[in-house]
């Protein structure tokens, strides 16, 4: 397992691996590029688009609504910025690969523009991200199912476990075995659709909205709410954090000249179905929206329940993989002889138990989010790929050039929001504890 593997999984979305060319093999992969055009890969325009839209399409559609309540309907703007945004970052990404033709996943870009300590700054974001959406998934899992089957629970040594710490014991014991399993390309394909899920839920909600008699006519009239616009942004923010897969989906192109366009159609399909999710939900359900849209159906509709399965499925699928990349850098720690089955059983059972304690010490879904899109989504998909290029470029050397101002104010404005988001998330997570 190779860091090219995490790109594969990462990006609170995509979980699954890439559809490839049927003519591209590994010893192709590894060679170096010669060209542009044809270099590294066999993938067509079309399935690239997919895999980009499964990069992009993720549980963050859950919360779009809540980030639109938090910061009212002004905020939306805030989306289209931090879309156009993470678009031109994404573009340069492109532009740091094609520096080095040997390039294939995102650690290679920090360590081209720095070193071994690039590298590793941008692994530790990208393994601290896997971690805490993973950890966002069981939380998912227990609201959602605690929201369908309230009152459920049991005792143990007096203690009464029930509501949502209840499921998510369930759940992790579920997830239990997919961790174990050597071959996990049964649950890649599952979890490859985010896109179908993404489309489910968005007309489960409009359905519920337009025929099981919500409508669309609730209490979302705030026009703008300042003190909630740091929690909207990072909410934002974690909806476009899948740039740590670009690089994958850049060496896996037959046509590399068409990865702007892959991404200009990707960006704006996932921006228009995250406005669509964030202005339906705000009109059906106002200030009452919770961190979960899914959370606020009514149970008894069949749509609502289309939504809220769809919802619960995905997870369970996702999360074995979105755990290997951690589970390997763990594992190659030690030497060979202690490299084995058991170690790997260990390692990955221990994972999943303190992701549960963090899921029960911190049950607040939108806050964490919120903490991952400030923290870590900002800073992976917004501030490294410009200081990355920067450097690369050699375009820090001229500090008026226009594209350098342009990129400075983009990541002065990324470090504001990461430093406001992160406290604002945090200090939402200890008032809620």
């Amino acid at each position: 397992m190779d860091d090219e593997f995490v790109h594969r999984t990462l990006s609170g979305h995509l979980h699954a691996p890439l559809l490839n060319g049927h003519k591209q093999n590994d010893d192709v992969e590894h060679q170096p590029t010669t060209t542009i055009v044809n270099a590294g890969g066999a993938t067509s325009f079309v399935k690239t688009c997919f895999n980009g839209l499964n990069a992009l399409s993720g549980v963050g559609i859950l919360s779009v609504p809540y980030a639109l309540a938090s910061g009212g309907w002004l905020s939306l703007l805030l989306l289209f910025v931090i879309a156009l945004a993470t678009f031109y970052t994404g573009l340069l990404i492109q532009r740091c690969m094609d520096a080095k033709s040997d390039i294939r996943t995102y650690p290679e870009v920090g360590e081209l523009a720095f070193g071994n300590n690039g590298k590793i700054v941008v692994s530790v974001f990208m393994y601290v991200e896997l971690y805490l959406v993973a950890t966002g998934f069981l939380i998912l899992e227990g609201d959602n199912l605690n929201n369908m089957f309230p009152d459920v629970g049991f005792e143990l040594f007096g203690l009464r476990i029930a509501g949502q710490a209840f499921f998510v014991l369930v759940v992790a014991l579920i997830i239990l075995p997919s961790v174990w399993l050597d071959n996990l390309s049964l649950l890649s394909f599952v979890s490859a659709s985010g896109v179908l899920a993404s489309a489910i839920i968005i007309g489960s909600v409009f359905w519920c909205g337009a025929f099981d008699g919500i409508g669309f006519k609730h209490k979302g009239t705030t026009l703008i709410n300042w003190k909630g616009i740091p929690n909207s942004i990072s909410l934002f923010a974690f909806c476009y954090c899948a740039h740590p897969v670009f690089p994958t989906l850049y060496t896996s192109m037959k046509n590399k000249r068409q990865f702007s366009n892959v991404l200009t159609f990707c960006f704006i399909i996932c921006t228009f179905c995250y406005a669509s999710m964030a202005v339906m939900g705000y009109a059906m359900f106002g200030s009452d929206i919770q961190s979960q849209i899914t959370l606020n159906l009514p149970t008894g509709k069949i749509s609502s329940l289309i939504a809220i399965y769809t919802t619960l499925v995905n997870p369970i699928c996702k999360y074995a993989l979105m755990t290997v990349p951690i589970v390997t850098a763990i594992k190659n720690r030690f030497t060979s002889n202690y490299n084995t089955k058991p170690l790997t059983m260990l390692i990955s059972t221990t994972l999943l138990v303190s992701n549960v304690i963090v899921a029960l010490a911190i049950p607040f879904f939108g806050s964490l989010m919120s903490l991952v899109g400030a923290f870590l989504s900002v800073t992976a998909s917004i501030i490294l790929p410009c200081v990355c290029y920067l450097k690369i470029s050699g375009n820090y050397k001229k500090p008026f050039g226009f594209e350098t101002i342009i990129i400075s104010s983009i990541i002065m404005v990324g470090v504001v929001v990461a430093i406001v988001g992160t406290y604002v998330a945090l200090a939402e997570i200890v008032g809620q504890m």
